[in-house]
Protein backbone atom coordinates (compact mmCIF):
# COMPACT_ATOMS: atom_id res chain seq x y z
CA UNK A 1 0.00 0.00 0.00
CA UNK A 2 1.30 3.54 -0.99
CA UNK A 3 1.10 5.79 1.94
CA UNK A 4 1.04 9.67 1.94
CA UNK A 5 3.86 10.82 2.88
CA UNK A 6 3.78 13.48 5.60
CA UNK A 7 6.77 16.16 6.59
CA UNK A 8 6.58 17.75 9.66
CA UNK A 9 5.78 22.03 8.62
CA UNK A 10 9.14 22.74 10.85
CA UNK A 11 11.42 20.05 8.82
CA UNK A 12 10.10 23.01 5.64
CA UNK A 13 9.92 26.24 7.51
CA UNK A 14 13.20 25.42 9.39
CA UNK A 15 14.90 25.45 5.89
CA UNK A 16 13.54 28.25 4.03
CA UNK A 17 15.66 31.28 4.12
CA UNK A 18 15.82 35.06 3.71
CA UNK A 19 18.79 35.71 0.66
CA UNK A 20 18.38 38.31 -1.86
CA UNK A 21 15.27 39.38 -0.32
CA UNK A 22 14.05 35.84 -1.63
CA UNK A 23 12.88 33.26 0.36
CA UNK A 24 14.78 30.42 -0.84
CA UNK A 25 15.51 26.38 -0.34
CA UNK A 26 19.60 24.92 -0.47
CA UNK A 27 20.17 22.33 -2.95
CA UNK A 28 21.46 20.27 -0.06
CA UNK A 29 18.41 20.10 2.03
CA UNK A 30 15.80 20.33 -0.88
CA UNK A 31 18.01 17.12 -1.44
CA UNK A 32 17.68 15.74 2.08
CA UNK A 33 14.12 15.96 1.41
CA UNK A 34 13.79 14.35 -1.63
CA UNK A 35 16.10 11.26 -0.13
CA UNK A 36 18.51 12.15 -3.29
CA UNK A 37 22.26 13.42 -3.39
CA UNK A 38 22.57 16.84 -3.74
CA UNK A 39 24.86 16.05 -7.39
CA UNK A 40 21.61 14.31 -8.45
CA UNK A 41 19.65 17.95 -8.10
CA UNK A 42 22.43 20.17 -9.63
CA UNK A 43 22.78 17.16 -13.07
CA UNK A 44 18.96 17.31 -13.28
CA UNK A 45 18.70 21.17 -13.00
CA UNK A 46 21.71 21.84 -15.57
CA UNK A 47 20.02 19.20 -17.67
CA UNK A 48 16.98 21.57 -17.67
CA UNK A 49 18.99 25.05 -17.49
CA UNK A 50 16.48 26.68 -19.54
CA UNK A 51 13.76 26.23 -16.84
CA UNK A 52 15.62 27.84 -14.04
CA UNK A 53 15.76 31.21 -14.81
CA UNK A 54 17.67 33.74 -11.67
CA UNK A 55 14.25 34.53 -10.41
CA UNK A 56 13.98 30.61 -9.66
CA UNK A 57 17.16 29.45 -9.06
CA UNK A 58 20.74 30.96 -8.41
CA UNK A 59 23.84 30.44 -6.64
CA UNK A 60 25.20 31.72 -3.56
CA UNK A 61 28.87 33.62 -3.69
CA UNK A 62 31.24 33.30 -1.23
CA UNK A 63 29.89 35.55 1.30
CA UNK A 64 26.21 34.48 1.38
CA UNK A 65 27.66 30.92 1.71
CA UNK A 66 29.91 32.21 4.77
CA UNK A 67 26.70 34.16 6.45
CA UNK A 68 24.90 30.83 6.14
CA UNK A 69 27.60 28.43 8.06
CA UNK A 70 27.96 30.86 10.06
CA UNK A 71 24.15 30.42 11.11
CA UNK A 72 24.37 26.81 11.75
CA UNK A 73 27.79 26.71 14.24
CA UNK A 74 29.04 24.18 12.29
CA UNK A 75 32.81 24.41 10.49
CA UNK A 76 31.64 21.90 7.76
CA UNK A 77 28.70 20.86 5.30
CA UNK A 78 30.66 17.49 4.34
CA UNK A 79 33.67 19.25 1.96
CA UNK A 80 31.65 21.05 -0.76
CA UNK A 81 33.76 21.66 -4.15
CA UNK A 82 30.94 24.63 -4.94
CA UNK A 83 29.12 27.07 -3.64
CA UNK A 84 25.35 25.65 -3.68
CA UNK A 85 22.40 26.26 -5.57
CA UNK A 86 19.43 27.89 -3.78
CA UNK A 87 15.60 27.55 -4.94
CA UNK A 88 13.09 30.16 -4.96
CA UNK A 89 9.45 28.86 -4.45
CA UNK A 90 8.87 28.82 -8.55
CA UNK A 91 12.53 26.96 -8.83
CA UNK A 92 11.04 24.26 -6.58
CA UNK A 93 7.71 23.79 -7.93
CA UNK A 94 9.96 23.56 -11.31
CA UNK A 95 12.48 20.98 -9.59
CA UNK A 96 9.28 18.61 -9.69
CA UNK A 97 9.02 18.58 -13.26
CA UNK A 98 13.11 17.50 -13.83
CA UNK A 99 12.94 15.17 -10.93
CA UNK A 100 9.96 12.71 -11.76
CA UNK A 101 9.86 10.70 -8.79
CA UNK A 102 6.51 9.91 -6.57
CA UNK A 103 8.58 11.34 -3.11
CA UNK A 104 9.68 14.64 -5.31
CA UNK A 105 6.16 15.29 -6.20
CA UNK A 106 4.90 14.67 -2.74
CA UNK A 107 7.43 17.12 -1.15
CA UNK A 108 6.78 19.81 -3.33
CA UNK A 109 3.07 19.44 -2.88
CA UNK A 110 4.00 19.72 0.72
CA UNK A 111 6.85 22.56 0.28
CA UNK A 112 4.10 24.54 -2.05
CA UNK A 113 2.00 24.67 1.08
CA UNK A 114 4.45 25.70 3.53
CA UNK A 115 5.01 28.84 0.67
CA UNK A 116 1.57 29.50 0.86
CA UNK A 117 1.18 29.34 4.82
CA UNK A 118 4.04 31.97 4.59
CA UNK A 119 2.80 34.23 2.15
CA UNK A 120 -0.54 34.14 4.41
CA UNK A 121 0.78 34.83 7.65
CA UNK A 122 3.11 37.61 6.17
CA UNK A 123 -0.20 39.07 4.63
CA UNK A 124 -2.24 38.82 7.61
CA UNK A 125 0.58 40.21 9.84
CA UNK A 126 0.87 43.20 7.22
CA UNK A 127 -3.04 43.44 8.18
CA UNK A 128 -2.97 43.42 11.41
CA UNK A 129 -0.24 45.68 11.68
CA UNK A 130 -2.43 48.38 9.74
CA UNK A 131 -5.39 47.94 11.67
CA UNK A 132 -2.71 48.66 14.78
CA UNK A 133 -1.86 51.25 13.51
CA UNK A 134 -5.37 53.05 12.50
CA UNK A 135 -6.38 52.02 16.15
CA UNK A 136 -2.94 54.24 17.50
CA UNK A 137 -4.41 57.26 15.24
CA UNK A 138 -7.83 56.54 16.69
CA UNK A 139 -6.56 56.38 20.47
CA UNK A 140 -4.29 59.44 19.62
CA UNK A 141 -7.34 61.61 18.57
CA UNK A 142 -9.45 60.35 21.30
CA UNK A 143 -6.90 61.16 23.76
CA UNK A 144 -6.50 64.80 22.43
CA UNK A 145 -10.00 65.19 22.78
CA UNK A 146 -9.99 64.02 26.36
CA UNK A 147 -7.17 66.69 26.84
CA UNK A 148 -9.39 69.18 25.49
CA UNK A 149 -12.40 67.88 28.08
CA UNK A 150 -9.94 68.14 31.17
CA UNK A 151 -8.83 71.19 30.15
CA UNK A 152 -11.99 72.52 29.58
CA UNK A 153 -13.16 71.07 33.48
CA UNK A 154 -10.16 72.61 35.11
CA UNK A 155 -10.69 75.92 33.78
CA UNK A 156 -14.71 75.49 35.39
CA UNK A 157 -13.31 74.47 38.52
CA UNK A 158 -10.81 77.10 38.68
CA UNK A 159 -12.91 80.11 37.39
CA UNK A 160 -13.75 82.64 40.39
CA UNK A 161 -17.85 82.37 40.80
CA UNK A 162 -18.62 86.08 39.85
CA UNK A 163 -22.16 87.29 41.37
CA UNK A 164 -24.84 86.51 38.73
CA UNK A 165 -27.19 88.84 37.96
CA UNK A 166 -30.70 88.47 39.00
CA UNK A 167 -33.21 86.98 36.89
CA UNK A 168 -36.49 88.37 36.64
CA UNK A 169 -38.64 91.47 35.95
CA UNK A 170 -37.32 94.86 37.76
Amino acid sequence: MNEKLILKEDAIINRIYMIRGMKVMLDKDLAELYEVETKRINEQVKRNLSRFPTDFMFQLNETEFENLRSQFATSSWGGRRTLPYVFTEHGVLMLSSVLNSPRAIEVNIQIMRVFVQIRTAILENQILLKKIEQLEQHTQQNSEDIQYVFSVVKELIHKKNEPRKPIGFK
